[in-house]
């Protein structure tokens, strides 16, 4: 697909990854750049059209569709982190996470699956995460509506090949942006993750590993559940001494 003349959607656009690829999109010559936010006063990025959008209503992403009825390329970027575990969290933040991680994102497919294939087949692109892979304790909520997400991106990708809709998963290990900020260790800028991405795309790429910690997390699954649980245990202990 070619960045070039295109017409794009990104959720989640107001901040972090989602702005840092609404503006490399402007940047590689997209004509249009739909931002999407909850609250669409703090995008800030002059020449994109914004749009109010909470993916976890039904009603806000019918009219988000609405408004975009030409977009060539949906950029599925919103999400959270709720620091929820699965045994003994909340069970309302486990909800509210699949809500916005798995359900949000796949709505918006939904509703704009036919915009896609009017203009020309289009891509999807999801941004997922390494967790899809791997659990940590603190963080086992996002764990689980990471891996949904990656199943669900797999599950799209056979529904919309018919119609020429490429879809792209996108995994990363930490980016710097305010959901990481807690982290002391090198992290992946939003500009270089969304060069990774975009790249992807004009590939027509089904996957982006877009950085080390990414490929060597799947490069693992290979190995038994416990030898797999040792190898994060000790990635991750040496990842936060470092």
């Amino acid at each position: 697909m070619d960045i070039n003349n295109s017409v794009a959607l990104v959720t989640g656009a107001n901040r972090g990854l989602g702005r840092a690829l609404a503006q490399a999109l402007l940047e590689r010559g997209a004509r249009k750049v739909y931002a999407t936010a909850r609250r669409p006063e703090t995008v800030d990025l002059p020449d994109v059209e914004v749009i109010a959008l909470d993916v976890t209503d039904a009603a806000s992403v019918r009219a988000a569709a609405h408004a975009a009825p030409d977009v060539s390329l949906l950029v599925n970027n919103a999400g959270i982190q709720t620091g929820t575990d699965l045994v003994t969290g909340s069970l309302d933040s486990v909800r509210h996470e699949l809500e916005t991680n798995v359900f949000g994102g796949l709505a918006m497919i939904r509703e704009l699956a036919p915009a896609l294939a009017a203009n020309g087949g289009g891509a999807v692109v999801n941004i997922l995460s390494a967790m899809s892979w791997f659990g940590v304790n603190g963080a086992n909520s996002y764990h689980l509506t990471k891996g949904a997400a990656w199943a669900m991106t797999n599950g799209v990708r056979r529904e919309l090949a018919e119609q020429g809709t490429l879809v792209t998963a996108v995994h990363l290990g930490l980016a710097d942006t305010d959901m990481a900020a807690g982290w002391t260790v090198n992290k992946l800028a939003p500009s270089d993750l969304a060069a990774a991405v975009l790249d992807g795309v004009e590939n027509d790429s089904a996957e982006v590993l877009a950085d080390q910690w990414s490929r060597d997390v799947k490069s693992r699954l290979p190995l038994t559940p416990e030898e797999f649980n040792t190898a994060m245990d000790r990635a991750l202990a040496a990842l936060t001494a470092a």
